[in-house]
């Protein structure tokens, strides 16, 4: 039995590197990189439907991770296209907290143009670090 790969095959990774002056503003970019890799034209979402959004980890860029999978659950368990709008990043006691609001509608095939299926995000690269210029973060999506 014989096989090839196809060399045009869809990637099954995406990844991306977000910043921001302000650890804050780096979670915002990277959800509205997420945003982004799901919707070809995030400008069409309307902020109709709001979601608080609480997650905690031991580590910060774990905690960026679970932000950006509440993003995809609520997508993938509701059927909403959701852009993060507010972000408020604390640590005490050794826990990273993040509380986040997140705003959008339902997915309408009519006016939200698709663009990938992100199923998860994934460990692979992943890292939040601060700069010179004050935050990073690399994110490896499962799509």
């Amino acid at each position: 039995m014989a096989f090839h790969l196809l060399e045009n095959a869809p990637p099954a990774d995406v990844g991306f590197v977000a910043s921001g002056r302000t650890l804050e503003e780096c979670f915002a970019a990277a959800a509205d990189a997420t945003l982004e890799i799901m919707l070809a034209n995030p400008q069409a979402l309307q902020l109709r439907e709001r979601r608080a959004i609480h997650v905690e980890s031991d580590a910060v860029d774990l905690a960026l991770l679970k932000l950006l999978e509440d993003v995809i659950y609520y997508k993938d368990a509701e059927g909403l296209f959701l852009r993060v709008t507010d972000v408020n990043v604390t640590h005490d006691t050794g826990r990273w907290i993040v509380d986040a609001k997140a705003e959008g509608e339902p997915i309408d095939p009519t006016r939200h143009h698709l663009s990938g299926d992100v199923k998860a995000v994934t460990l692979h690269q992943l890292r939040v670090l601060q700069t010179e210029d004050g935050w990073q973060a690399t994110v490896v999506l499962d799509i």
